[in-house]
């Protein structure tokens, strides 16, 4: 039985977030550096796994922070996709986050960052776990239209 419960506690940790920054109607996503990953050189809505006794919140604000020097403020829970990734299964949860440029001190795992439309962002080279994230994404932008949720 505690075999059972290691897997269990494993799989939950097999989690990841990404913040979702919304300015009118841009997204800011962020292209990662190039290297030997299947994420090199692809743009992302940025985030990372969440680790061990961490919350989805917490977790969003230190990558955040190592990533752009960024401190942010974590909004609201938009959705969540499930994928696989090395023959494991993993989740990314979408948070909508509260970022402006203003805010990006450094690019510490990435070359260069965006403010682009979702029509835009859905052509664009993105990791294909953040691509799983585009309709919750259009769906929160279309329930933001006139709510006045939107933040810069």
């Amino acid at each position: 039985m505690s075999g059972q419960d290691d897997t269990t506690d494993m799989i939950e940790y097999l989690r990841s977030v990404a913040g979702i920054a919304i300015q009118s109607d841009l997204l800011f996503v962020a292209r990662r550096k190039q290297d030997h990953t299947e994420m090199s050189h692809r743009w992302e809505f940025p985030g990372g796994k969440v680790e061990e006794g961490e919350s989805d919140e917490s977790a969003l604000k230190r990558e955040f922070l190592e990533e752009f020097g960024a401190d942010i403020d974590v909004i609201r829970f938009l959705g969540e996709s499930v994928f696989q990734n090395k023959g494991k299964t993993r989740t990314l949860a979408a948070w909508q986050v509260s970022l402006s440029s203003g805010q990006i001190q450094h690019l510490n795992e990435h070359v260069e960052v965006a403010w682009h439309p979702i029509e835009y962002i859905s052509k664009m080279e993105l990791a294909d776990s953040d691509r799983s994230l585009i309709p919750i994404v259009e769906a929160a932008m279309n329930s933001n239209s006139g709510s006045g949720h939107q933040v810069g």
